[in-house]
This record gives structure tokens, C-alpha cells and sequence, in this order.
């Protein structure tokens, strides 16, 4: 059992390291550094091992975070991973990317700062990759029977292994140039290395998953392909292609050159970071981003690097105070201020005004026009006399994702709900026969965490769609919890 006085020892919470903001700003590698062995070691021995572990509720997969972090707490990484490694294919992609719900459901959390669950969970598969302890799981024997998972992004690559692994034939089609979805050019290198996605997709080709690049469902390529020609080649199809359709930003300006989806910017940098040539270039500018949260932030951090002249973020909500709000209990994951890497390194964050209007001069963008005010029952209301305009040359709209892309839906002929989402059941099938949906193509904008969950959600019922039964767990359902954005 875990040391039953660890959080009475060892009281304070100790995050992971990272690199001084001077050195980290000059390059596109990782913010954060490996914690010490002998630190993580005594922040895993901060988990109470309560009789109820509430982390268990923050977190879709349901990790078994008690068990883990005793056994970092005892040194035996071998077991660790096991038990990490039993509920979540890609612990290195959450322990980086994830916003940790397990964390502010920790009781250890009502009394004291939370347990360093993210870093734990990071630092153990972390480890299990250097030392080897991560190898291929081939199936005992194969079905017969073959799947095409479509979209490489976490949804998509957590179904496929978990259906390889219960003996079926999968192909990953992708639509980019390589694998990974998001993973590959929507997150920061700084954020994730993609050397990390990498190491994963070695294992997952050792298990037997096969993987196609450069083929839209929908499109009109030579190699682009129909539903209707997936599902006669294959037994089940599961469309895992994500919610990319970007939010526009609804004000007079917004199609005028300088302003750009937030994606439309990330993607060319991130090729940048892995040696392309650069895409929109944020040197010298001053750069204006629209969105307060993680793709925001992304944007913050990139334009950074790029040598802007200042960053500026702009969100709609008030200011959160740093407490856990009256209206968000414990275990509720709160809405409080967080700070996050990208913002720790320059610019400026300004709360609780709207975008009236993105001014331009000669056709080129020159600032971004806002006002004060407050959100009341779903509408702005703004303060008068408080109109201001902030100077721009380069705006970066970051308000979030409203379904799947077109070209997708009209390649499948799938239903679509009004949120504009694929539709599908409790057991993420749609109304056509052997076609299933996963992650934020059927669920919208969510989190890293529950793409990964539905993903292996999703394969134990197209196991069992194929097989009468299965044996693949089945962590959650599509209707389990509120879309998290």
C-alpha cells in the first residue's frame, strides 16, 4: 500500500521542471525537462490511496492512478507502465497535452495542493521508453477480418491498435503527408516533440497496423477514396477525422488578408519546426490572437519564437480568480486562471472583451477593435466608453472548431447532428451499416483524454459488431459526460 504519511511529509507540490524562458524561446524544443528521480519519486508518495480514488471519476480512461503511483513511489517503473499502459494506449501524449481532470478531482486537493498525477504519469512511460520496457503486442491469433480506421489522430490510432491487438486486419488511412493527425502538425513542437509520436507509431506498425498517407475520404485525388469504396473493401469502417472546421470570428474585417484561422498558422510553423521552409511569418509583428484558450495559447507561444514584435491575446471571459470558484465544487474541473508555458515567456493576455471589428488600411490588416464588457445569459454586453483599438498586422483567430471537415462529410453521405457533428449511437455506430464513429468527429471539440477513450471505446463495439462479443474494454460512452472545449 502507499506510505500512509507521504502527504503529511511531503506537503509541498513540486511541478516539472522546465527550461529557462531565454534559452527555450530560440528553438522548437520541449518547454519541459525530466524531473529527478528522487522529486518524483517523493510527489508520487503524495497519493493518499484513498478508499474512493475521485482522480478515477476526473479521468475518462479511468487510470488506475493510486496503484502507478505507488509503484513510482517504490521505484518499480517495470510495473508502472503495466498498469499505465492497461487503460491508456498513449500515456506520453496525455501526460503532455492533457489538462489533467484527474488532478483538480484528487482529494488530496480539498486540503493541500493536488498530486503531481500528469508529471507521474509522464515520467513513467517516459522512462519505460528509455529503458525498453515498451515493445509490440501481437495478437494470439488473427480474425479474418479487416478495418478501416480513418484519421490518424488519437481516436483514430487508439481504436486501430486496440482492434489489432484483438486480432483484425487495420489500415489507418490519413489525409496528411504522415501520421499523426493534430499530433503531428496542430500541436507545438514545444509542446510535444515529434519524436515522441514517432517512437508510438514504431510499436503500433510491430503490432501489425498498417498505415496510408495522402488519401481523403471524399476527395477527388488518384488515390482519394468514397465511404462507399471503404466499406465494400472492409469489414467495419471508423471514421476518426476530428473537428477541424474553424470557428470564424463573425466581424466585419475577417476576410481580409492578415487574418487567419488559427490552424491555417499553426500547421506551416510546425512544418517549420521539423525543417520546412517558413509558412505566415510572425517576425517583426505585432501579432493579435482571438481565442482564450489552448489553441490561443499555441499560437502565443509559436509567434513568440518567430520573433513577433508583441503578442497579444484576447479573451471574451472575465478574468478567473486563481481559487476554485463557489459554483465549481471539488471534484469539478474549475474554470480558475491558469498560466500556461507559452504565457510565462512575454505578450499579453487582456480579459473580458469582445472583437467588433478588425480595421484594415488598403486592404491590409492595422488592429483589431475591441470593447469591455461581460457575457449575460449568451450575449455580450459591453461597457460603454471603453472601445479601444489594438494595433495589428497579423490576426490569429483561435475560437474553437465546429465539425468535421466538409470534404469528409460529403465523401461518407453520414447524418450529421445539429452541432454539426457525425451522427451515431450509444455504441458509436451510424445508420450505416459497420461504419462507426469516434472521438471529435461524433463528439465535437474535446479533450486529448477522451479521444483516446472513445477511440477505445469505439473498437470494443466494432469487435464486437464483427465478433458477437469482445474482450477490449470499454472505458466510456458517447453520451458518458458534457463535451469539454
Amino acid at each position: 500500500m502507499a506510505d500512509p504519511r507521504g502527504f503529511l511529509t511531503h506537503r509541498d507540490r513540486e511541478p516539472q521542471p522546465s527550461r529557462p524562458v531565454p534559452v527555450r524561446i530560440m528553438d522548437w524544443k520541449e518547454v519541459h525537462t525530466a524531473q529527478e528521480d528522487g522529486t518524483l519519486r517523493r510527489q508520487a508518495g503524495r497519493c493518499m490511496d484513498c478508499g474512493i480514488p475521485f482522480c478515477h471519476q476526473g479521468c475518462p480512461l479511468g487510470n488506475l492512478i493510486p496503484e502507478w503511483n505507488d509503484l513510482t513511489r517504490r521505484g518499480n517503473f517495470r510495473e508502472a507502465i503495466e498498469r499505465l499502459h492497461a487503460t491508456n494506449n498513449f500515456p506520453e501524449f496525455t501526460g503532455r497535452l492533457c489538462p489533467a481532470p484527474c488532478e483538480t478531482a484528487c482529494v488530496l486537493g480539498i486540503s493541500q495542493p493536488a498530486v503531481t498525477i500528469k508529471q507521474v504519469e509522464l515520467s513513467i512511460v517516459d522512462r519505460a521508453f528509455d529503458n525498453g520496457l515498451v515493445s509490440a503486442q501481437e495478437p494470439d491469433w488473427l480474425s479474418g477480418r479487416t478495418i478501416a480506421v480513418v484519421g490518424s489522430g488519437p481516436a483514430g490510432l487508439a481504436a486501430a491498435q486496440q482492434l489489432g491487438r484483438a486480432g483484425h486486419t487495420v489500415v489507418v488511412f490519413e489525409r496528411d503527408d504522415a501520421i499523426g493527425g493534430l499530433l503531428r502538425y496542430g500541436i507545438p513542437e514545444f509542446k510535444m516533440e515529434k519524436s515522441v509520436l514517432d517512437r508510438r507509431l514504431v510499436q503500433l506498425r510491430a503490432e501489425g497496423i498498417r498505415f496510408r498517407t495522402g488519401v481523403t475520404i471524399g476527395g477527388d485525388g488518384e488515390d482519394d477514396l468514397t465511404l462507399a469504396e471503404l466499406s465494400e473493401r472492409f469489414d467495419a469502417v471508423v471514421v476518426a477525422v476530428g473537428s477541424t472546421v474553424p470557428r470564424p470570428l463573425g466581424v466585419a474585417g475577417q476576410q481580409i488578408a492578415g487574418v487567419h484561422p488559427a490552424m491555417d498558422y499553426l500547421v506551416p510553423a510546425n512544418r517549420e519546426a521539423l525543417g520546412a521552409a517558413r509558412g505566415l511569418d510572425a517576425a517583426g509583428k505585432r501579432v493579435v490572437i482571438v481565442g482564450g484558450g489552448d489553441t490561443g495559447s499555441d499560437c502565443f507561444g509559436t509567434a513568440i519564437r518567430q520573433g513577433a514584435a508583441s503578442v497579444t491575446q484576447l479573451d471574451i471571459r472575465p478574468q478567473p480568480s486563481t481559487d476554485r470558484p463557489e459554483h465549481h465544487p471539488w471534484p469539478m474541473y474549475p474554470l480558475i486562471h491558469r498560466v500556461s508555458e507559452s504565457h510565462e515567456e512575454g505578450g499579453e493576455r487582456v480579459f473580458g472583451v469582445n472583437t467588433l471589428e478588425v480595421l484594415t488600411q488598403d486592404g491590409v490588416v492595422t488592429g483589431v477593435h475591441i470593447v469591455d464588457g461581460e457575457r449575460v445569459d449568451g450575449w455580450f454586453d459591453a461597457q460603454a466608453g471603453t472601445e479601444r483599438t489594438i494595433p495589428a498586422d497579423l490576426v490569429l483567430v483561435a475560437l474553437g472548431f465546429t465539425g468535421p471537415d466538409p470534404v469528409i462529410r460529403t465523401g461518407t453521405t453520414l447524418a450529421t447532428t445539429a452541432r454539426g457533428t457525425l451522427a451515431r449511437d450509444e455504441d458509436y455506430a451510424t445508420e450505416q451499416t459497420g461504419v462507426f464513429v469516434a472521438g471529435d468527429a461524433g463528439r465535437g471539440q474535446s479533450l486529448i483524454v477522451w479521444a483516446i477513450a472513445e477511440g477505445r471505446a469505439c473498437a470494443a463495439a466494432v469487435d464486437r459488431y464483427l465478433t458477437g462479443t469482445t474482450t477490449l474494454p470499454s472505458p466510456v460512452r458517447p453520451s458518458d459526460a458534457p463535451i469539454a472545449v
